[in-house]
């Protein structure tokens, strides 16, 4: 399960895209410096200037508005994502067959199209199959017309539990003049989010750097904690779920640890148990040459094939649970990894030989005399 999960949540952020760092307005730590000015398109502009952020392959831009759509069977209230013609590219947002992303002609005409997820598309028109390319829908009393559907995802992006097809895109011109007041003092406009893709992994945290170094000098920032943008890196927000997960596992693991004691108890008990019931079957068998080590060895053995049993049910029954798992939820992927089956086999093999070596023991210091008078 641990494993399943640490699987599920490497591969929804492969779906972000990759070498991506997302940059956002957010509250100074420092109580020095209260204000936030908006990241706006002409910062975006510099950015993306080789001189100033060589390690910056390309910026996709976000604006987000709520807006309310009203289609021919419902109406929805969203928040509507203003965005760049390269966002589809950046952020892996491909469209079903039949429709088009926003294209570079949309932005600069400001056109009054979109691009609707599945469930806004059910919402709107009764059903998410239906294919809406043409039809015109309603954005806050404004004629739309739906260019696309976006392909249906299974999660939310950096909100791993949101609805990633509760979505609806337009042209990033559109929303920052038609659906909202997004001037900035600069002569720009506002721009929500920047999804940041470095020239390659190796230069992520060169091209955070550049950001940092580049939105403190054009917003003023003179101390640390002043700053009024955050920079999330996509591998450390990976790497720091991943740690979350880490302890998931090593949960569960300590769970597994309390069964094999309560386990490894049991073995136990049930070859002391039979110990005593073969006490004169042991006392005949030294009475005619066995050895210490030949009792040690027998019991020992018992004891071993006994957990090794248990453990291979164990494995069968683990096996059985991660196909149950997945078809009760098809997002998460259990698996069951050889490596695991091999310590599942070691840690049953330890259990029997810990646990058993006292029975064993205690039946090879036996003494003939006694066990053969045993009643």
């Amino acid at each position: 399960m641990g494993r399943g999960v640490e699987d599920f949540i490497a591969s929804e952020f492969e779906g972000l895209g990759s070498n991506l760092l997302f940059v956002f307005s957010s509250p100074p730590e420092s109580e020095t410096r209260v204000t936030i000015q908006p990241i706006s398109t002409n910062e975006v502009d510099d950015l993306l200037n080789p001189r100033i952020a060589p390690s910056i392959g390309t910026i996709a831009t976000e604006t987000i508005v709520g807006a309310q759509l009203v289609g021919p069977q419902g109406s929805a209230q969203v928040a509507i994502s203003g965005v760049s013609a390269n966002y589809g590219e950046v952020r892996a947002r491909p469209v079903l067959p039949g429709g088009a992303f926003i294209s570079q002609g949309d932005v600069d005409a400001a056109a009054r199209v979109v691009l609707l997820g599945t469930t806004v598309v059910e919402t709107l028109f009764g059903d998410k199959s239906y294919n809406p390319v043409g039809e015109d829908i309603r954005v806050n009393n404004r004629s739309f017309t739906v260019i696309g559907v976006l392909e249906e995802q299974e999660s939310g992006g950096l909100g791993i539990l949101d609805d990633a097809n509760n979505v609806v895109f337009a042209p990033i011109t559109t929303v920052q003049t038609r659906l909202s007041q997004a001037r900035t003092r600069d002569g720009g406009y506002r721009v929500d989010v920047m999804h940041v893709q470095a020239v390659n992994e190796e230069s992520m945290d060169a091209a955070a750097l550049e950001i940092e170094t580049y939105l403190n000098d054009a917003h003023g920032i003179e101390f640390q904690g002043e700053q009024d943008f955050s920079i999330i890196n996509q591998a450390d927000l990976l790497t720091s779920l991943g740690q979350i997960t880490g302890v998931l596992t090593i949960f569960l693991s300590m769970i597994a640890g309390i069964s094999l004691l309560v386990g490894g108890i049991g073995i136990m008990n049930i070859m002391l148990v039979s110990v005593t019931e073969r006490t004169r079957e042991i006392g005949l068998r030294k009475a005619v040459g066995a050895r210490f080590g030949d009792v040690l060895g027998q019991f020992l053995i018992e004891s071993v094939v006994l957990s090794l049993v248990g453990g291979i049910l164990g494995i069968m029954l683990g096996w059985l649970a991660s196909v149950i798992g997945e078809l009760a939820v098809p997002t998460l992927t259990l698996t069951l990894t050889s490596d695991a089956v091999i310590l599942a086999t070691g840690v049953s093999a330890f259990v029997g030989i810990f646990f058993g070596l006292y029975p064993a023991v205690r039946a090879a210091r036996m003494k003939p005399i006694d066990a053969l008078r045993f009643e």
